[in-house]
């Protein structure tokens, strides 16, 4: 099929920043894009070809929109499946496929996944809701400290808590659970498969996140990860297993954690583009966001080398700051060799929201990371008076 400056529609469900920047290399490419996401001012809405305002996880809403496009795709996982699965039937390529999302999209189900695909990860326990947590509790049956995560809805630190005693459970939601036991480890890492219906598979290097204490959200990604080369090889055989027994098409996001003793353990995937990879946009030979796009066309995957050592810095909304954004100092970064920030057209801003991201790239990782905190502590998302 000719996808280039032709007739073929390619569906993207969501019209946050993850398709927002995906659309750059649609355009780069000429190919025809339709949107579908409930808000009117969705970053996507300025870059592509059709926009459609509409709930995701309404089935006709989805299913009418599928039928629109050739290929299916989506940037966030909280999608109508029965409508991906009925459109597939219909002969709508849906990428990632339905079947993976189903075994992605709930945690519980995730987890189940990894135990009985003798895949590395912490021990845990499913609960239908907070209230049978709390009896394991009572019985003795769970003990502190552990992390508990909501199933579904969750993501960039909410429906996570680490909970060291029974008050930490109060004003959690009573809903569908994991406790999962609390790793002692040196580093989170992630690694970004990509993969063609054809078979053909890439992993990115591996990436090292350092997280915010409080808000439980990544500050910086680093890359490449500043870990033993034994590790970072174990890391990406295993992102490579576990994207082979998922049988995905387009990017797996695969987040880990390496152990005191060096063993890798999975905490979860994502099956779309990451906000792990993001620095890949300036420093690689092939953004992950090409990748997918290629991916999921069935096109030869590109280069997932570095071109050069890069670290990204989330920008989130400042505490105490809600409403119309104002990106204070973006001036003085942006004087600085090597820095580039992404804003994501969200106007409104409030605490911890995800409003952009910084790109630090440098030969040398350490020079990287250092420009890195000064772009932290220079930049300030906050709204105007």
């Amino acid at each position: 099929m000719n996808y280039f400056s032709s007739n073929f529609k390619l569906g993207i469900l969501g019209g946050g920043q993850l398709g927002k920047m995906l659309l750059f290399d649609t355009r780069k490419f000429d190919i025809q894009t339709y949107v579908l996401d409930p808000s009117d001012e969705a970053p996507c809405k300025i870059a592509c070809n059709n926009f459609f305002k509409g709930d995701l996880m309404d089935f006709e809403t989805v299913y009418n929109f599928g039928k629109l496009v050739d290929v299916l795709t989506f940037e966030i996982e909280l999608v109508n499946i029965k409508a991906l699965e009925k459109l597939e039937s219909e002969g709508i390529k849906v990428f990632p496929s339905p079947k993976t999302l189903k075994l992605i999209q709930n945690k519980g189900v995730q987890k189940d996944f990894y135990a009985k695909n003798n895949i590395p990860t912490s021990d845990y326990k499913r609960f239908d809701n907070l209230k049978k947590l709390v009896v394991q509790i009572l019985d003795s049956k769970l003990k502190f400290p552990f992390v508990w995560k909501c199933t579904q809805f969750g993501y960039d630190g909410t429906g996570v808590k680490i909970i060291r005693c029974i008050e930490d459970l109060d004003n959690l939601p009573d809903v569908e659970c994991i406790a999962e036991a609390m790793i002692p480890f040196k580093n989170e890492l992630a690694v970004i498969v990509c993969r063609n219906p054809s078979g053909d598979i890439k992993t990115y290097p591996v990436v090292e996140m350092e997280f915010h204490p409080e808000a439980n959200q990544v500050e910086y990604v680093i890359c490449p990860a500043r870990i033993d080369n034994k590790v970072a090889t174990k890391a990406r055989a295993i992102a490579l297993d576990v994207s082979e027994k998922f049988n995905h098409v387009g990017l797996l996001a695969v987040e880990m954690f390496q152990t005191e003793n060096d063993e890798i353990l999975i905490n979860e995937v994502a099956p779309r583009p990451h906000n792990s990879g993001h620095y890949s946009i300036e420093a690689s030979y092939t953004s992950q966001f090409e990748n997918h796009l290629r991916a999921i066309l069935n096109l030869p995957l590109g280069n997932t080398d570095s071109k050069v050592a890069g670290i990204m810095v989330n920008l989130v909304g400042a505490e105490g700051f809600s409403g119309d954004v104002v990106y204070e100092n973006i001036e003085k970064i942006m004087s600085w060799n090597g820095v580039t920030p992404h804003i994501y057209g969200k106007k409104q801003t409030r605490p911890f929201r995800k409003m952009g991201h910084v790109t630090i790239v440098n030969e040398d990782i350490n020079k990287a990371r250092k420009i890195a905190e000064e772009v932290k502590n220079t930049i300030r998302v906050i709204s105007g008076q």
